[in-house]
C-alpha cells in the first residue's frame, strides 16, 4: 500500500480502490493535510519555539482574502490568567488552559470603518450587510486553516474551539474587541503530548464521512445517503472503541441530538442579537 493510500485509509476508515490515485504520491503537504487530527493534550509547561507565532501569522496572512479586504484579525493569548478566564468562557475546557497559545479569530469590519475614517469618508454602506459579515467570517476561516496546517508542519498540534461563541459578549469584553469586531472561534496550540494511557489514548486521525457523500459529480445526487450514514456509523464506532469511547452514540444519533434543541447550542442561539449589539446589522 502506498503512503498516500495508507493516509486515505486512515482518513476514511477503509482502503481506497486499487490504483485509485494513479501515479500520485504523498508529499509533505499532502501528508500534513491528510494526517490532521485534533490535539487536546499538550506537554505541560513547554513553550512554543521562538518565532512560532510570527510564522503562524505570516501563514495566516498568506491565505486568500476576498477582494484583498483582509477583514479578519486574531488575538493571541498567552497570559495564564487570561487564558484561564477564556477557558471558563469557552466551555470550561482544560486544554484551553493548558495550551501555551490560544488564538481568537475575529471577524473584523472595524478595520474597514477606520480606513474610511482615515480617508475622510463615511463608513461604507456595505458594512451593514450580511454579505460583508460573511466575507469576514470566511476570511477568518481561511486564515485559521493555514495556521493549523502550518502549526502541524512545525510539529505542533492544536484544536479549534467553537465554544468561543458560547459567551461572545464576555469574550469581547475580556479581550477589548471594538464595535464591528466579534470572536468567531478559537484555536488552542501547543506541543502534542504523545503519551498514551489506557484511559487517554494518543490523538488519532478521526475517520470522515465517505467521499461519495460529500462529492457530487455534475449534479446533486443523494440517492445513497442512507447507505453512507449506515457505513459511517460503523466506521466511527470502530474508531471510538479504539479511543476508549465505545459508549459514544452513533454519529447519526449524536448529530440528531446536537441540532434537536436550543439548549444544545449552549447560548449560541443568541448570536444574531449579539452581532446586532456589536454593530453588525446583517441586512
Amino acid at each position: 500500500m502506498s503512503d498516500l493510500a495508507s493516509l486515505v485509509t486512515d482518513r476514511y476508515g477503509s482502503p481506497p480502490a486499487p490504483g485509485a490515485f494513479g501515479d500520485l504520491v504523498a508529499n509533505h503537504t499532502l501528508t500534513t493535510l491528510l494526517a490532521h487530527k485534533s490535539v487536546r493534550q499538550f506537554v505541560l509547561g513547554q513553550a512554543l519555539p521562538a518565532g512560532t507565532l510570527d510564522v503562524l501569522v505570516a501563514a495566516a496572512q498568506s491565505a486568500p482574502t476576498s477582494s484583498n479586504l483582509q477583514t479578519w484579525s486574531v488575538v493571541a493569548v498567552q497570559d495564564p490568567g487570561r487564558k484561564a478566564r477564556l477557558a471558563t468562557l469557552c466551555g470550561d475546557q482544560a486544554f484551553v488552559r493548558n495550551a501555551p497559545l490560544f488564538l481568537l479569530f475575529v471577524a473584523d469590519l472595524h478595520r474597514l470603518e477606520k480606513v474610511a475614517e482615515a480617508t475622510g469618508q463615511p463608513p461604507g454602506a456595505a458594512l451593514a450587510y450580511t454579505e460583508t459579515f460573511l466575507i469576514a467570517s470566511l476570511d477568518a476561516a481561511f486564515a485559521a486553516q493555514n495556521v493549523i496546517v502550518a502549526a502541524e508542519a512545525l510539529g505542533l498540534g492544536g484544536c479549534y474551539v467553537g465554544a468561543a461563541r458560547n459567551h461572545p459578549r464576555e469574550v469581547a469584553e475580556l479581550l477589548g474587541l471594538p464595535p464591528r469586531a466579534v470572536g468567531l472561534f478559537g484555536m488552542a496550540l501547543g506541543v502534542p503530548d504523545l503519551t498514551a494511557t489506557d484511559d487517554t489514548p494518543a490523538a488519532a486521525v478521526k475517520p470522515r464521512l465517505p467521499a461519495a457523500e460529500v462529492l457530487h459529480h455534475e449534479r446533486w445526487d443523494d440517492n445513497d445517503q442512507a447507505q453512507h450514514f449506515e457505513a459511517y456509523d460503523k466506521v466511527l464506532g470502530v474508531f471510538n472503541a479504539s479511543q476508549q469511547r465505545a459508549d459514544q452514540p452513533a454519529w447519526t444519533a449524536r448529530v440528531t441530538t446536537r441540532v434537536a434543541t436550543e439548549a444544545e447550542m449552549h447560548g449560541r442561539h443568541e448570536l444574531r442579537q449579539i452581532l446586532n449589539e456589536r454593530n453588525f446589522e446583517l441586512k
